[in-house]
């Protein structure tokens, strides 16, 4: 196949990939069309049968990581985590809308830098509703966070987002040099959401719901605990233990030279041995934790991502990605992989800059990360994350304006970016990078 056929095919399976994945037509999953496709560029052409399987073994122990974090986040789940989280944030928020907004910021920051921005979505976000219902207070704002932390509290650890282990890869960076240097930003654009969110859903703030069971003077109480605590959940220690271990685990063997996809595999062995010995699961439960469509669809993607970077959308991002580590080269290419991100969707995004930034060191690398990991809250095509997270907010009989969607994306998303970047800048300086 000549270079402008290859290039041309590739573009219209990498559009067709997408678009499955966007509007997953009667609910098939992602990998129906991004397998095939893998397949079509390999046998025409388009891509090589050598830098197809290159890519495959690049992505090979990201995938093994991801699988193994997908199986600890749902049976922390199942152990009865995300229901002590409703009941610690029903308690904790009084019945007061601002302040069930902070405790969702704090328990979304939280597991989604510990357990993957996955368990967010599909787990903390159908707590949040609930919670939200119990308390009487409006559930917008604080299903929002769901999905904008989803997305930009996934900077801190290389086990928090897929694109974060992808670049944890191309960085060279140890796991704790990795949070070291983005504790920072992540610090960062989460207060720049959280501050942007307390004045863009002010009027949703201001109080509970009309039609909620209790008063002005019961909401103002501090004696009142909220709805429902003396059947709050115990609090499942052994997970915690299990979560607590796996990212030590992650340290040591990141320290020793160890893969740190060991230790998650011991995690999710752990707790998922537990649910099996209790009879909680059975090893069909267990493989479909691992959600082996998505990460069939992950590899098949890749594949059609290299074989457009390798017909020319390498050499033309090349052209327009800034040079240096600079603050202001940082800020470029932030930017650049924000718009990538929004024009492809995040993934993708990631898969065609890394290669191009990774040879300016971890710097460029990271400034990648801020820039494909915050410039999703844009737009619902910025990440899968974003969209799953509407397909449940659909579920739960609310609807969700693309006008204020963008609205909220287009004052959040700069507002976290460039001091994100710019804390970045400073960290890199101060701890080198």
């Amino acid at each position: 196949m000549n270079a402008p056929s290859a290039e041309a095919l590739s573009i219209v399976l990498l559009i067709a990939v997408l678009a499955c994945a966007v509007v997953r037509p009667f609910g098939l999953p992602e990998a129906v069309v991004a397998v095939p496709a893998a397949g079509l560029v390999v046998v025409t052409g388009a891509i090589s049968p050598a830098h197809a399987w290159e890519e495959a073994e690049r992505l090979g122990p990201v995938v093994g990581f991801l699988a193994a974090v997908l199986v600890l986040a749902h049976f922390c789940d199942v152990e009865g985590l995300f229901r002590a989280c409703g009941a610690w944030m029903a308690r904790w928020a009084k019945n007061r809308p601002g302040r069930l907004l902070t405790s969702v910021f704090v328990l979304a920051s939280a597991i989604t830098a510990v357990l993957s921005l996955d368990a967010t979505i599909v787990l903390l976000t159908p707590v949040v509703f609930a919670t939200a219902t119990r308390t009487g207070v409006r559930p917008k704002p604080h299903s929002y966070a769901c999905a904008h932390l989803s997305n930009t509290a996934s900077l801190l650890l290389p086990v928090s987002n897929l694109t974060n282990l992808l670049a944890f890869s191309a960085s060279g960076l140890s796991f704790t040099r990795f949070a070291a240097l983005m504790t920072l930003p992540w610090l960062v654009a989460i207060g720049a959401e959280y501050l942007v969110f307390r004045r863009f859903f002010a009027a949703d703030l201001a109080g509970p719901t009309p039609d909620t069971p209790h008063s002005d003077k019961d909401k103002d109480t501090d004696t009142d605990t909220g709805p429902d605590t003396a059947d709050a959940p115990p609090l499942p220690l052994f997970a915690l233990v299990t979560v607590a271990c796996t990212l030590a685990g992650f340290v040591v063997a990141s320290a020793v030279g160890v893969d740190p996809a060991w230790a998650a595999l011991a995690g999710a062995l752990v707790l998922s041995g537990r649910a099996l010995l209790r009879r909680q699961a059975t090893p069909v439960t267990v493989l479909r934790a691992t959600a082996p469509g998505f990460l069939a669809f992950v590899l098949a993607l890749g594949v059609v991502v290299r074989a457009v970077v390798d017909n020319g959308l390498a050499d033309a991002l090349g052209r327009v990605l800034p040079d240096g580590t600079g603050l202001a080269a940082l800020l470029g290419i932030a930017a650049l992989a924000a718009v990538l991100a929004n024009l492809i969707n995040n993934l993708p995004a990631v898969l065609v800059l890394l290669p191009l930034t990774a040879t300016a060191g971890p710097g460029a690398v990271l400034a990648v990360l801020l820039g494909v990991n915050i410039g999703p809250n844009l737009t619902y095509a910025g990440s899968l994350a974003t969209l799953l997270w509407r397909r449940i907010v659909h579920q739960h009989e609310h609807e969700v304006g693309i006008g204020e969607f963008t609205r909220l994306g287009l004052i959040s998303v700069p507002a976290a970016l460039i001091p994100a970047v710019a804390a970045l800048w400073g960290s890199l300086v101060v701890l080198g990078g």
